[in-house]
């Protein structure tokens, strides 16, 4: 099979509009948007963007929920060599101007639920040249409509020409500690995945033009950027929901005939709670792509029962645009058995290792950093060649500040973020391991566990667990139930019950902020 058109994202976008180009490329909220139309108003848009005295290299910022909008810019900064920055609109005033004017974006799209709090931090971004409103209720003074912007220039092509290691997105990192970070991917970080899935002919990753995708992750993360650019570079359609909902999800997957679906862990357990969950056709949906975070077993045994689908474990990180590591259907299983604890195995390509602190190779079923070194790793971070250094060494190796180890038969097995292990009496405690066990309590809705500071021991393991509705709390219990399945040092020393646990917009859980308040006044966070 020819792959010359998986070089750039225009390449892939400009082959599907000749090959297919009536067939529907985006749909948002009624609007169809085909291959051929996405082509025209792509071009439309990077002939706006030249006209703005956009030029390579240039940073543009999106603020605002998702849209099929967005990815016609993000496209057109692909045909004019600009990058796109999108930015989560979840965040506060000081977290998006931060992003905006670290990335030194000149141009901004804004959202409707953005627009105020944008144009209060403008008088701070002296770089933007113009805003745009990305739809009705946005605009303010001067701000144009994206379509009236987009559409006052031509669909002529522009003369710009990207190479696949151009960079066409920046995301940033979550920022659970410190100062977030862009990490650059390139037109190749973000089409090599599609590429090898069609030839190695990967059942679970291999894409018909019949298939139908749901982008309900948000895009300034890469399950949602990333997953929403997968249909296209297979002329595929993709639907996209302006934010996760798990009702909206649940009427997607059964009038939209979703065939293929990426969630986190949060958000499934969310759409699992739905008192539709159990009633929905699901005869269409053939894999649930699922990662971003640790899934306790409990939910994923659920998660098949319910859903009745093929289900893909998905390991990675924005600096590995996302997956490089997968534990395909076959593997998966309602019965206890270990392998159902396992990210997956590397994808075709990936090179990793488990290595020490020094950086030696670790033998399989040793416990060290998990180390990747492909085609799928980020060009390096924004402004930040240090850290780029730190996290990439010179022979490629990407440290992804995982803790986990490899079997015999070359699974990887993630114990937790190095950076979150609880060392308690000088034994090491991975809190996904004690948070997996907690999470089978039948009273338990959710949990984390971090450590604490305590003069005995060091630190000390502590759950904070939210109850199912109409539980009542019962330490002894819990404690007896992690007896059962943990070693005595891993047992919570106290539990605590909360109504909800802090998380990021991806799902991802805010330890940082549940060990903020035992940590005060200390001047490191270990002890």
């Amino acid at each position: 099979m020819d792959f010359s058109y998986l070089t750039t994202l225009p390449h892939a976008l400009r082959h599907f509009a000749s090959l297919r180009p009536d067939a529907v490329a985006y749909s948002f909220e009624g609007r169809q948007t085909t291959y051929a139309g996405l082509d025209r108003n792509t071009d439309r848009a990077a002939q706006a963007l030249v006209a703005a005295g956009v030029g390579p290299g240039d940073r543009i910022g999106y603020i605002g929920k998702n849209s099929d909008h967005y990815f016609e810019l993000l496209l057109a900064a692909g045909k004019t060599g600009a990058v796109m920055t999108p930015v989560s609109w979840r965040l506060a005033p000081p977290e998006v101007e931060f992003i905006a004017g670290h990335c030194d974006a000149v141009l901004l799209f804004v959202g409707a639920e953005s627009a105020a709090m944008v144009r209060n931090l403008l008088p701070s971004l002296p770089m933007v040249r113009k805003v745009v409103a990305m739809e009705a209720g946005a605009e303010q003074g001067d701000w144009q409509a994206y379509t009236e912007w987009r559409d006052a220039w031509p669909a002529t092509p522009p003369a710009h020409r990207p190479e696949a290691h151009d960079v066409v997105l920046q995301l940033y990192t979550s920022g659970t500690t410190g100062r977030p970070k862009g990490a650059m991917l390139t037109h190749r970080n973000l089409i090599i995945g599609t590429e090898v899935s069609e030839r190695e002919t990967i059942p679970w990753s291999h894409w018909t033009a019949d298939d139908i995708s749901l982008v309900a992750m948000p895009v300034a993360h890469i399950g949602g950027s990333g997953w929403g650019l997968r249909n296209l570079l297979s002329g595929a359609r993709g639907v996209v929901a302006r934010e996760f909902d798990p009702r909206t999800v649940l009427d997607f997957i059964e009038h939209e005939r979703i065939s293929k679906l990426f969630m986190v862990p949060a958000a499934m357990q969310i759409v699992l709670r739905d008192p539709r969950a159990r009633q929905v056709d699901y005869s269409r949906l053939k894999y649930l792509l699922y990662g971003a975070a640790p899934i306790p077993a409990a939910l994923l045994r659920e998660g098949i029962e319910v859903f009745g689908c093929g289900f893909v474990q998905q390991y990675g990180m924005t600096e590995t645009t996302g997956t490089i590591v997968a534990l395909p259907p076959e593997d998966h299983t309602t019965e206890e058995v270990p392998r159902m604890r396992a990210a997956g195995k590397p994808l075709p390509g990936v090179e990793l290792k488990v290595v020490d602190y020094e950086g030696r190779e670790l033998a399989p079923g040793e416990v060290g950093e998990v180390v990747i070194r492909s085609a799928h790793n980020m060009a390096g971070y924004w402004k930040q060649p240090e850290e780029t250094a730190r996290a990439i060494d010179a022979e490629g190796w990407l440290r992804t500040g995982d803790a986990g180890y490899t079997d015999a038969d070359g699974y990887l097995y993630i114990h937790d973020r190095v950076k979150d292990m609880i060392i308690s009496g000088g034994e090491n405690v991975y809190p996904a391991e004690v948070e997996s066990a907690i999470y089978e309590h039948p009273q338990v809705a959710d949990v984390a566990v971090i450590g604490v500071p305590d003069e005995k021991w060091g630190e000390a393991v502590k759950a904070i667990i939210v109850l199912k509705p109409g539980q009542a709390a019962d330490h002894d219990s819990i404690v007896a139930w992690a007896r059962q399945r943990l070693a005595g040092f891993k047992i919570p020393k106290s539990i605590d019950f909360v109504d909800a646990l802090p998380r990021n917009p991806s799902g991802k859980l805010l330890r940082r902020k549940l060990r903020e308040p035992y940590w005060e006044g200390m001047g490191r966070r270990v002890n």
